[in-house]
């Protein structure tokens, strides 16, 4: 039996990477939407495991109980086969995802043919269980039971949590946009493009999305068309609105002069191909929403920015400037535009809360700086029902601030988000260490230079906010 508890307990070391690495590091599984029906298969999987192990710790199997193992152990490959199937389907895996999957299914074949003997002697046995203990052995299997036992259950409410909150938010959704319109969505792949797709395929609209990479059309769950270039569409292709959100990622790294231009260059040369497209269009869309960022204002300490309010020298108000000047030029072929000046967008899949999760997890979260500057967030789901908003209503063009109409400074997000997590938020990250990180000019401007704005068009023009406060869009994210 040594041999077995051996190939057992490296099957329950790779099994615990693969979970902790990959489902809740890399991957974010339990907070990542979309993920329900993969969670809910590693929840069914996981019992298995954990019945497994505590089975062959503490017992020996006998007569027909033997026979109930070895059915135990095959539905346990059915279940597997079925995720992998799932996760193909859903989501790209990294390479090293792909390689611990095939070690995984290698070393459980192994555990079969070493099993087999020693359970066909067990069914040669009167029916019965006899229990014994292997010392250090059954003390290992025990602890991999429980731990598989605990991640069953943890990915089970996870999953049938995900599955009730899509049906609650596509409901809500569902009623922004009526009737089935032809969209097309540039950086349709992303944190925030991405769920538009879905939200507006699951509601019976045909949407396309221009991506530099095919292959991510595989985790869209409604039926999306997608396209690499806009040449591909002919003058003939008719499209009621374009949503357009491509360009590089702002907080990633530090502002060099080469990664400036390729951040400002990435907005605007998307934007000037949409215009081309929408110049040679027989049959113009009614409506452009193109993206922008609060970033548009510059950074102030109190001063409460609404659409029309004066913005402060930065580069975030040269990108934004020229992003919507440039979106603005649709209009000359008669097409409305809406510039939608996005706040700090809030979502377990993406955007800077992923980023947060784990050290907040971890009880190492806490303000940032002096925890002074605000912070203008949105849910994103608020900001998809925006960019909705923005396509229906016929007289709402120009600028739209994309936040919520509570705006909070960064001490309270910290202690918010702990409340949320039921974890402490007392560590602060140090104004020099933000710098460090990212640069002076991006730290600022992004991290530590904070603005108040304010969403006065969106409610004037009769936005209902699903998410009208930090702790209800918290407490829905990761409650």
């Amino acid at each position: 039996m040594d041999r077995i508890f051996a190939l057992l307990s490296l099957q329950g070391a790779m099994g615990a990477f693969d979970a902790i690495y990959h489902h809740e590091i890399t991957e974010r599984l339990a907070w990542r939407p979309g993920s329900a029906r993969e969670l809910q298969i590693h929840a069914v999987r996981n019992l298995f495991y954990a019945a497994l192990f505590l089975a062959f710790g503490w017992g020996e199997w006998h007569g027909l109980w033997a026979f109930v193992l070895a059915g135990m152990m095959a539905t346990e490959i059915l279940v597997t086969l079925t995720d992998f199937v799932i996760e193909d389907r859903t989501r790209d895996l990294p390479a090293s995802e792909r390689v611990t999957h095939t070690l995984l299914a290698i070393n459980f074949g192994i555990i079969l043919a070493v099993l087999a003997p020693e359970l066909l002697r067990w069914a040669a046995l009167p029916t019965g269980v006899l229990w014994v203990s292997h010392g250090a052995w059954s003390a290992l299997a025990s602890a991999i039971g429980v731990g598989a036992l605990v991640d069953a259950v943890r990915d089970g409410g996870r999953g049938q949590a995900m599955a009730r909150r899509a049906a609650r938010v596509g409901a809500a959704l569902s009623t922004a946009l009526p009737g089935r319109l032809s969209i097309l969505i540039t950086g349709g792949t992303g944190f925030i493009g991405s769920r538009l797709a879905e939200a507006l395929a699951e509601t019976g609209h045909a949407v396309t999305v221009l991506t530099r990479d095919v292959r991510k059309g595989r985790k869209f769950r409604g039926r999306v068309t997608l396209i690499e270039n806009l040449h591909t569409l002919g003058r003939d292709t008719p499209f009621d609105a374009i949503v357009n959100l491509a360009g590089e990622p702002v907080a990633d790294r530090r502002w060099t002069a080469a990664r400036k231009r390729k951040i400002l260059e990435s907005r605007l040369r998307t934007t000037e191909a949409v215009l081309r497209f929408i110049a040679k269009a027989r049959r113009k869309p009614a409506v452009l929403v193109s993206a922008s960022a609060i970033g548009f204002y510059g950074t102030d300490p109190e001063t409460g920015f609404v659409e029309d309010t004066a913005a402060r020298p930065c580069f975030g108000h040269e990108i934004c400037d020229a992003w919507e000047r440039t979106a603005m030029g649709a209009a000359r072929h008669g097409v409305r535009v809406v510039t939608l000046r996005i706040g700090l967008v809030l979502g377990a899949g993406g955007g800077m809360l992923a980023k947060l999760l784990i050290p907040y997890e971890l009880g190492l979260g806490g303000p940032i700086g002096s925890g002074r500057q605000w912070m203008s967030w949105i849910h994103f789901d608020d900001l998809v029902g925006l960019i909705l908003h923005a396509i229906a209503v016929e007289n709402l063009s120009g600028p739209m601030n994309g936040t919520a109409p509570e705006p909070v400074r960064n001490r309270d997000f910290a202690r918010a988000l702990g409340r949320a997590l039921h974890r402490p938020a007392f560590l602060p990250v140090p104004a020099f260490a933000a710098r460090l990180l990212l640069g002076r000019e991006a730290a600022d401007d992004l991290l530590l230079g904070g603005q108040r704005v304010l969403p006065r068009l969106a409610e004037e023009t009769g936005y209902q906010f699903l998410y009208p406060t930090l702790p209800e869009a918290l407490r829905e994210i990761v409650g």
